[in-house]
């Protein structure tokens, strides 16, 4: 928006607990902060009072039953130009229920966000890679060096790869150092740390979300399953493994990362990682993307 209009002025909701991760972006004038707990009717008051910034353009990115609530409040008769990532419902039903894909494979979810703005602005040049608007401090930077950055924990618990697995990686790179990024309640990053001490350093919980964005997108090497720092990572042109097993949309974008998975037909189950495993082993996707095989592609890529 900033490159092909730059005399635009950027408002962007999102949710509170969120909005670390676009602190510090210069191109962005107003950062709207949302508390979750308020629900749909703080949403709603809310789209009211802003109804007065007469917005040129309301771009709806999450397309769920609360923006569409605050979408219709915000530009009920006013003239604001309107655009809806589409979320291709019927698609997702069809994948899903009957399983047959009518989506392009692997589906790209970072490039379906991009694409309605890409049809306003009529522009051609993907905003990718970024550069992330904020540095690590120079301990945390020196800290990364000739480290393997470890992202265990992911919104659902399904998409996760298994804490033995993570354990077992650690312990067959006898020589390579690494560093946890988590948040606090991923308390079991430290018994996975506990492993190999003396080689890992644990900072889930200790570094907040922007801190945490800012340490992906500066990773030499990250290893992360499908969760927003895969994202950032990604994004930012890291180099490094993602571990996509139940999940449809996590796949990586600028083709630094490479993806491992398992060829279930059951695969995938979900958009998202929720919902029930229908193997007879839980995560079996998952669990069968093997540390062996983990630990043979870091040793490739870092080693060759």
């Amino acid at each position: 928006m900033k490159k092909e209009l730059p005399n635009s002025i950027v408002h962007w909701l999102v949710r509170e607990d969120l909005q670390g991760a676009l602190k510090g972006e210069q191109s962005l004038t107003k950062l709207i902060p949302f508390q979750r707990k308020e629900g749909l009717p703080g949403l709603i008051s809310l789209a009211w009072h802003m109804r007065s910034e007469n917005y040129d353009l309301v771009y709806d990115a999450h397309n769920n039953l609360r923006s569409f609530f605050f979408r219709w409040v915000l530009t009920l008769f006013s003239k604001s130009k309107l655009l809806i990532r589409p979320k291709n419902r019927i698609k997702r039903f069809m994948l899903f229920k009957l399983r047959i894909n009518k989506f392009s494979w692997p589906f790209k979810a970072i490039e379906s966000y991009w694409q309605p703005l890409k049809d306003f602005l009529d522009s051609s040049e993907k905003p990718f890679p970024i550069v992330w608007p904020v540095a690590p401090s120079d301990s945390d930077l020196t800290l990364l060096k000739r480290r393997v950055v470890l992202v265990p924990a992911t919104a659902w618990p399904m998409k996760s790869w298994p804490v033995d697995h993570w354990k077992e990686l650690i312990k067959k790179l006898p020589h390579h150092q690494f560093v946890i990024l988590g948040g606090p309640q991923d308390q079991f990053c430290e018994e996975i740390a506990n492993v190999a001490p003396e080689r890992v350093v644990n900072l889930a919980g200790k570094r907040n979300l922007l801190e945490s964005c800012s340490l992906a997108a500066h990773a030499e090497f990250i290893i992360t399953a499908d969760t927003g720092l895969q994202q950032v990572a990604d994004l930012s042109g890291r180099t490094g493994l993602s571990l996509i097993g139940p999940s449809a949309f996590g796949f990586t974008t600028m083709g630094t990362m490479k993806t491992l998975s398992s060829d279930l037909e059951c695969r995938p189950c979900t958009k998202d990682g929720r919902g029930q495993c229908s193997q007879d082993v839980y995560q079996k996707c998952m669990v069968e993307i093997s540390p062996n095989l983990v630990a043979a592609e870091v040793e490739k890529v870092i080693s060759g």
